[in-house]
């Protein structure tokens, strides 16, 4: 029998507690550092609810007032050179990992003063939070998206369970370097109903990342109830371990030293080569999901509740325990918070005036605000692109063996570069031969996996952001939909939300299926959709030589790149050069296939071919192949030259009507060209309906060779 079926799950599943002895154990010096970090967390955040109530934060504030305690232990618990993941409510995290990161070793707030680094990272966020320039993504992310790598911070997110597969990723990316450092990913109660959150923990078990999963476990996602029926039926939500064989930790996430104690263990453990660990700290946000109000206050949680969790403050709680052991005396105590108002107060100031008006000059540059979506190219500052058409001598190789070819050679130039999709290492090469023999070339780095799109899409992306080139794999390009928050509110948006420099190097493949029989959920022509997102970038290469030079430069590319290949396209062979896989053709440039004189009719992919074939014989007609499609990058330098030839245009694809990239392309033509078109453009797509299963009907939908020609012929007519 398979051995997941007899095997014995023993599920390594206990709460952490500390005692008198684990007290004694640490430093007076350490214990005070973990009380300022208490009082300075509080404060900043008591201080951000002031500043927000006089108008001066824009947009919601989610504090973590009552769960300071679970980021001052997990910090303590890590080394400084561990990096962090977060949500929407990041604010302790993001500051005690500051604390760690920038503070010496041995740091002791009761003789030496706080770093003047500390200071400017503290600035920096509360700048961060309010929008100002001077924040660690320029203003740009505010307070639900914090990103501060110099820390250890690869990103907060504001979706909720949205950053659990990038920080699975990213700790997958630290495994191979080799570093030791391990990764902590931050998510609530309500992040475990999500399914990503569920995709991630497999894979990081699967491929033993070095990561803990935190579960900061406040009762309440927004207003329900963790014990409620309509939230879970099991609210020990550290159970959900035991189905990835992974250790899980309980916690009093009140207590710093027993969250410490915890992330200590599970952090020894993983740097042996352990298996990801899931710690369930049990701690209370003393408000309601945003503001200053109490939960109280929106009926879903009672007064008493909340009182007697508040009898719990870590804060006071910690600073008594350290007086009644006589670690602190109260005049140190006093000096400590203190020094924590004054760490805030430097901060307020920076930002404000009397805290009561943004500090002239801080607010970012408005002509900015496009700065960054993508990259501005420099990354391909010297190249010398290959010409539009293969030159010389030549062989010919069909388009799906181009695929595997130029993404072995990527394998083998450069050890960063992974392919991780449904069956890509099986079968001999994946489910139609486009990674065939990559798993043998290069061991461990073609990478099947689960039939789990967000995971691994938000795996990958985890793996960009710490320095590796995914490729990634989506079988059909319907399944982008299964993984839309990862792909749309990740991977196309993180680059310019965390500030506009951080590179997002992903390259996408998916294959069009349309004529194929697949049926409605398996037949997306997905351009359209993709152009939607402006961080995306959207390629289409229609011969075995475009591929290989579009997808090497997709690869050289710091943004996310989209590659569309027509399964039409896979058998046919072109020419491409007899020894050289390693040219380069530019992202911004369409290819003039055929010249005329009365009509522009712009296509891509599998009807290139096609179109090619049917208007071969007729003067009439100019064919462009696009090649590119995201709206920045469309070579309307080439278009408009062949307008002021010709007049007219035409724009044909195969998605449907109302999906289809062709409406945008249209609209910018008569925007740029209005002057020298004689007639409408006409836009050929497929049916306005899914893609029939029925030979007869998709026949139907598809554009027909009578309506490629009957439009080409009206433009020539120049009928309205």
């Amino acid at each position: 029998m398979p051995d997941y079926i007899t095997k014995t799950i023993n599920f390594d599943w206990c709460e952490v507690r500390v005692n008198e002895a684990d007290w004694a154990g640490h430093t007076a010096a350490g214990l005070a550092f973990q009380l300022l970090q208490l009082q300075a967390i509080r404060r900043f955040e008591e201080t951000l609810l002031f500043l927000k109530g006089k108008g001066l934060v824009h947009g919601p504030v989610h504090s973590s007032i009552g769960q300071e305690a679970v980021a001052v232990g997990a910090m303590a618990g890590l080394r400084p050179e561990d990096k962090i993941v977060s949500t929407h409510r990041a604010h302790h995290h993001f500051l005690a990992k500051a604390f760690h990161a920038i503070c010496p070793a041995g740091f002791n707030p009761l003789t030496e003063k706080p770093p003047e680094a500390l200071q400017e990272a503290v600035d920096r966020t509360l700048a961060e939070i309010m929008g100002l320039a001077p924040g660690w993504c320029g203003g740009r992310g505010g307070s639900m998206h914090l990103r501060a790598p110099e820390i250890g911070v690869l990103g907060t997110s504001a979706i909720v369970a949205g950053g659990i597969a990038l920080a699975t990723g990213a700790a997958w990316a630290q495994k191979l370097s080799k570093t030791g450092d391990i990764l902590m990913a931050f998510f609530g109660d309500g992040a475990v109903n999500q399914g990503i959150f569920h995709e991630a923990l497999n894979l990081g078990a699967l491929w033993e990342a070095p990561i803990i999963y935190l579960i900061e476990n406040n009762g309440y996602a927004v207003a329900t109830g963790v014990s409620a029926a309509t939230h879970l039926h099991e609210g020990r939500l550290s159970q959900r371990a035991a189905a990835y064989d992974m250790p899980a930790r309980i916690v009093d996430g009140m207590n710093p030293l027993a969250v410490q104690a915890a992330v200590e263990a599970a952090a020894a453990a993983l740097r042996r080569g352990g298996h990801p660990y899931l710690i369930e700290a049990l701690t209370y946000r003393f408000f309601h999901h945003a503001g200053d109000l109490p939960g109280s206050g929106f009926a879903y949680r009672s007064k008493e509740e909340e009182e007697a969790w508040r009898a719990r403050d870590p804060l006071p709680e910690f600073r008594r325990a350290l007086l009644d052991r006589g670690i602190l005396s109260s005049e140190q105590a006093a000096g400590l918070a203190a020094m924590a108002e004054e760490i805030v107060q430097k901060a307020t100031t920076f930002c404000t005036e009397d805290g009561v008006r943004i500090r002239a000059g801080l607010w970012p540059a408005p002509e900015s605000v496009c700065r960054g979506v993508r990259s501005s190219g420099a990354e391909f500052a010297g190249v010398r692109y290959a010409p539009d058409a293969p030159s010389g001598p030549a062989r010919e190789m069909t388009y799906v063996a181009a695929i595997a070819a130029v993404t072995g050679r990527q394998l083998e130039q450069d050890p960063r570069v992974f392919v991780l999709g449904e069956e890509v290492s099986n079968m001999g090469g994946g489910a139609y031969r486009a990674t065939k023999g990559l798993a043998q070339r290069c061991p461990g780095r073609v990478l099947s996996t689960p039939i789990s799109e967000a995971g691994f899409s938000g795996f990958a992306l985890g793996a960009a952001l710490a320095g590796m080139r995914p490729v990634v794999e989506i079988m059909f390009p319907d399944f982008v939909l299964v993984a839309a928050d990862q792909i749309f509110n990740h991977i196309a948006m993180l680059r310019h939300v965390y500030g506009g420099d951080m590179p997002v190097p992903l390259v996408m493949r998916t294959r069009v299926a349309i004529g194929a029989g697949y049926g409605g959920q398996h037949s997306m022509e997905p351009a359209g959709l993709f152009a939607l997102f402006p961080g995306w970038r959207i390629v289409a290469p229609g011969t075995p030589y475009d591929y290989i030079g579009l997808f090497n430069s997709a690869m050289r590319c710091e943004d996310p790149v989209l590659i569309l290949e027509h399964q039409a396209l896979y058998e046919r062979k072109g020419p491409v050069p007899p020894d050289d896989v390693g040219y380069l053709l530019p992202l911004d440039r369409a290819h003039l296939v055929k010249p005329g004189m009365q009509v522009t009719v712009l296509t891509y992919g599998a009807l290139v071919p096609r179109i090619a074939a049917l208007v071969q014989e007729d003067e009439a007609v100019e064919l462009i192949d696009l090649r590119v499609l995201d709206r920045a990058h469309v070579d309307y330098e080439l278009i408009g030259q062949s307008l002021r030839k010709t007049g007219a245009l035409v724009i044909a694809d195969e998605a449907t009507r109302s999906g289809s990239i062709s409406a945008m392309i249209a609209q910018e033509c008569q925007e740029r060209f209005f002057d020298y078109l004689d007639c409408p453009i006409r836009r050929i797509t497929a049916a306005d309906a899914p893609k029939p299963v029925s030979l007869a009907l998709e026949k139907a939908a598809i554009p027909s060779d009578e309506e490629i020609r009957s439009a080409i012929s009206r433009a020539v007519q120049r009928e309205a």
